[in-house]
């Protein structure tokens, strides 16, 4: 019983909070950009007595001959971090990897922020109106019955109101059991899905679909124009990208390419036919015959991918608050002509 306390103590003290996480990565930077080996840099991040723990992780899994990636992996840090991570190995530019990974989880961190800032007010509301449309379904509306028992068209009319309360209040509780349960399910079985199947799923969902694309281009011409500096071949390059885990559609897409390229074709062929990459790949790829001018290309458009995923994350969390705030006015406008529009006709049979 006491190993099994001390093992969820430790699983649960596991998780770091996203800003430990960030100023984890900002001091590591500072440190290294400063001269400080990978050891040492850790050895002085854990003066912060809030970083001991995750450095000293780190630190032993490094001394144990784990990769980098999987170091931070066991400290628990976000899987963003750990795939940006993973390609140090690779290209050798930890220092540029962790500095990517900065100005990624800050973006990530500052949308989630102010997707909490919008959501926060709308969803007081929104609890403040259920509660009180609850007191209106078992209280006013009962006694508006009573009320209007000399009104045949008046007491149908708060009947039908009650009715229409009961069977929202009861689609809102399913929805949510339903989202719940599919979450949990999908997260459960998730792993034992082949990819293939996973990117149906995924391309039948058409906002999710967008930013997808968008991030698996993103990562594509990032970790390819990183790995092409290092002076490996495309074949190479390929292979590396199919070993990862951390991203199992680019892994994917990198086996497929591997095999044309093995089969003596260019991977513009496949790129084109492949729904989560842009067309844009095709192009830059198809049009750079030098690795020097691809790796150059590549970095721009990874940068141009960065702004346009960041406008369209703003676009959508600034669209969410004005989408509840009608749903809102909506059931408003509903409960006040489902109370007065009894009185109108009760007026009217006077």
């Amino acid at each position: 019983m006491d190993i099994f306390l001390k093992r969820f103590t430790k699983t649960r003290n596991k998780k770091l909070p996203k800003e430990v996480q960030l100023r984890f990565l900002k001091l590591l930077h500072r440190l290294l950009n400063n001269g400080y080996p990978l050891l040492s840099a850790l050895e002085s991040i854990q003066w912060d007595k809030q970083m001991i723990e995750p450095a000293t992780q780190i630190t032993t899994a490094l001394k144990n001959g784990l990769t980098i990636d999987k170091a931070f992996e066991q400290a628990t840090f976000n899987h963003s971090i750990t795939s940006y991570l993973y390609f140090v190995k690779a290209n050798g530019d930890l220092l540029g990897s962790i500095d990517k990974c900065i100005e990624m989880y800050e973006q990530r961190m500052n949308y989630t922020k102010k997707f909490q800032q919008i959501v926060r007010y709308p969803l007081i509301l929104l609890f403040i109106f259920s509660v009180l449309l609850y007191f209106i379904k078992k209280s006013v509306l009962p006694s508006f019955v009573d009320l209007f028992q000399t009104s045949t068209e008046a007491s149908a009319t708060v009947n039908f109101s009650m009715m229409i309360i009961e069977f929202l209040g009861n689609l809102v509780v399913i929805l949510l059991i339903l989202i719940i349960i599919a979450i949990f399910v999908w997260h459960v079985t998730k792993k034992h899905v082949p990819i293939e199947k996973q990117m149906k799923l995924y391309n039948q969902v058409p906002i999710f679909r967008t930013f997808l694309k968008l991030q698996t281009s993103f990562f594509f011409a990032t970790h390819f124009s990183n790995l092409l500096k290092t002076g490996m071949s495309f074949k190479e390059i390929l292979e590396h990208m199919t070993h990862q885990q951390k991203l199992p559609i680019i892994a994917h897409y990198s086996t497929l390419m591997t095999t044309e390229l093995t089969r003596g074709l260019h991977i513009t062929s496949l790129i084109s036919q492949f729904a989560f990459l842009e067309r844009q790949l095709t192009t830059i790829f198809r049009n750079n015959a030098d690795v020097q001018a691809l790796e150059k290309d590549l970095t721009v458009y990874a940068g141009m991918l960065m702004e346009e995923i960041e406008r369209k994350i703003i676009k959508a969390i600034t669209f969410i608050q004005p989408l509840f705030f009608i749903i809102l006015a909506s059931f408003i406008i509903f409960i006040y002509i489902t109370l007065m529009w009894p009185m109108f006709q009760l007026i009217k049979t006077i």
